[in-house]
């Protein structure tokens, strides 16, 4: 299916000012990528996922289980985030094929996913930002119906049914090698997490395997990703391709809980600077902001917005 390249047909004039607004100096630090951050993140997440998963097992007490699986649904949920850095080259300062196919497929399988789908599915979303329908991303994920009830659906297991459908749409208008490679994935991801559960309710009991795995799976990772979506490019200005995302302030606790993935609208910026990068960036881009009266959010804000005031998504949240 061809699509119509939305985002670079209008960000022109944007492209410009950000290239004026950080010198070559700044953008070729910021570009620089450091293999050894992002493996000792990487280490981190799957050290996190195996104490969590132990102590998952290990305790009963809904006081220390319950919020391990809080940290356990999170780190899940980050592995996309690593995926996200493959995807974009981000990990290496020249690009290794076979190795970022394989760190692709290791990142996408805890959290459930084909790599190649996310890949094609976030690539189409930068280049076709701002557009309601080649937007991928927008057109299918993002709520239709703008009902209170309907948006806290995607904070529940309701989540995986809404975005597998999504997928497999967008995915039918795939060439049909990349299709049948979807496919492949999906099933040894499905197929992995299959093989936890059932070996954790082999050997520790039903109970068990609903704490380690079944309730951080299906009850907090949709948590974390419908907060993380929160703050991509639902408080927008539609009018100007500046303000296609949110505007986000760096904070050490969320940028530890979500690896700087808050950052959402630097990312798009400047896709090729490396997650650890993004604070640095958005301090640089603070006279950009400033220039452009670009208004900051905060989740606390956003979730305030999007519940309480009911506000509809991709739309000016300021407007009244």
């Amino acid at each position: 299916m061809s699509k119509s390249h939305y985002y670079s047909a209008h960000a022109h004039a944007l492209r410009a000012e950000l290239g004026q607004a950080i010198s070559r100096d700044q953008m070729r630090a910021l570009h620089t990528k450091q293999p050894i951050r992002h493996f000792l993140v990487a280490g981190r997440q799957f050290l996190f996922l195996g104490v969590a998963t132990w102590a998952l097992i290990r305790f009963e007490n809904p006081l220390i289980w319950l919020p391990v699986a809080v940290v356990q649904g999170f780190t899940v949920f980050n592995f996309t985030v690593l995926l996200h850095e493959v995807l974009h080259h981000n990990v290496f300062q020249k690009r290794h094929r076979l190795v970022e196919r394989a760190l692709g497929f290791l990142y996408a399988v805890p959290s459930g996913i084909a790599a190649s789908q996310f890949t094609r599915w976030h690539l189409d979303h930068h280049a076709e930002l701002g557009s309601e329908e080649d937007d991928p991303k927008r057109h299918y994920l993002s709520p239709k119906r703008n009902a209170r009830w309907y948006k806290m659906l995607y904070a529940t297991p309701a989540l995986f049914p809404i975005y597998f459908r999504a997928a497999r749409l967008e995915s039918a208008t795939y060439p049909a090698e990349l299709q049948k490679t979807i496919r492949w994935e999906r099933r040894i991801s499905m197929l992995f997490h299959l093989g936890v559960l059932g070996g954790i309710w082999w050997v520790w009991g039903g109970a068990a395997a609903i704490r380690a795995h079944a309730f951080p799976v299906f009850f907090i990772f949709p948590i974390a990703f419908t907060l993380n979506r929160l703050g991509q490019h639902y408080d927008i200005d539609p009018g100007d391709p500046a303000k296609w995302g949110t505007l986000l302030r760096s904070h050490w606790f969320w940028n530890f809980v979500f690896l700087t993935s808050n950052l959402h609208l630097e990312h798009h910026y400047f896709p090729g600077v490396p997650f650890y990068h993004l604070p640095a960036l958005q301090r640089a881009l603070g006279p950009f902001y400033e220039r452009k009266q670009m208004r900051w959010q905060t989740y606390r804000g956003l979730l305030y917005g999007w519940i309480v005031l009911n506000k509809h998504p991709h739309s000016d949240w300021s407007l009244v």
